[in-house]
């Protein structure tokens, strides 16, 4: 009887895990800005970690983004489901443009700038502390996509013990500042946009910032939050949802996972962002 039991409460364990780690929210976002003249539908993924959620391409055929923005950690440092990501990524394709900008796990690949090429030629735009100026929708967009690469080990020991430095990333948002309409920035690292003290991103002008890493805290605890971040530690500040009005952050909390295999009430989230024209 005991054995009984026990075997139907593991399994009602694992279809639980299953059940966190695949149940797939839609948090949606409004904006309004002066320089849209044409409402705009962005879709934003984070930090899949070489899992090909191809049930999400569902969700996306119905969400019917005007332009899709992958901030990081597409795929793992470990390489894992390179080619299936290949094509997850020729499947966004169909949907909408991709703007991508790399992780904290790409940046560990021995063959990162190879990576990169490939993710260009199978039609990505890939941004490397550079802007696309777009035209979206009859609307002017620059997207900078920033390469902080700022989270290998070695940065976390030194973070860990007070000796890390940050990079400083004016020449970049001055290169934004001659551009003209809605500027959006991707960045892996949200806390990069008010925690960093001195070369803080919220200190410039531009509109909007997207950012992961955080995975949402991990586990998100009930009356607490979330629980620990890379680069944040314990109960980051920076983990999930909005901050700010212009410039404003906007956090992802990710699809997958990285070393540690379970999310606990922190189910993977697509970002969708509504870029309204403002009401007159």
């Amino acid at each position: 009887m005991i054995y009984g039991i026990l075997a139907v409460v593991f399994i009602l364990f694992i279809l639980f895990c299953y059940y966190q780690n695949n149940k797939t929210d839609i948090t949606e976002y409004r904006i309004e800005n002066k320089h849209i003249v044409n409402n705009i539908k962005l879709v934003q993924l984070s930090d899949l970690h070489s899992k090909p959620f191809f049930k999400v391409l569902k969700k996306l055929k119905e969400i019917n983004p005007d332009a899709i923005m992958i901030t990081g950690d597409f795929i793992n440092d470990r390489g894992k489901n390179k080619n299936k990501m290949f094509s997850f990524g020729k499947e966004l394709l169909k949907i909408a443009p991709v703007f991508y900008i790399t992780g904290n796990h790409e940046r560990r690949l021995a063959y990162f700038e190879d990576l990169m090429k490939e993710l260009e030629n199978l039609g990505f735009t890939v941004l490397l502390n550079n802007i696309s100026e777009e035209i979206i929708n009859k609307n002017r967009i620059a997207i900078m996509g920033l390469d902080e690469n700022q989270a290998d080990f070695e940065d976390y020991k030194a973070r860990k013990n007070g000796t890390f430095v940050y990079k400083d990333m004016k020449p970049c948002f001055e290169m934004l500042s001659k551009c003209c309409g809605f500027k959006l920035v991707l960045s892996h690292f949200p806390e990069n946009f008010e925690y960093v003290k001195e070369n803080n991103y919220s200190q410039y002008d531009f509109d909007l910032q997207l950012s992961g890493h955080a995975h949402g805290g991990q586990f998100i605890l009930p009356f607490i939050g979330p629980v620990f971040s890379p680069g944040q530690g314990i109960f980051p500040k920076y983990a999930r949802g909005s901050f700010g009005e212009r410039p404003k952050l906007i956090i992802s909390r990710g699809l997958g996972n990285s070393e540690f295999p379970l999310r606990l009430f922190n189910h993977p989230e697509i970002n969708v962002i509504n870029l309204i024209k403002p009401q007159e």
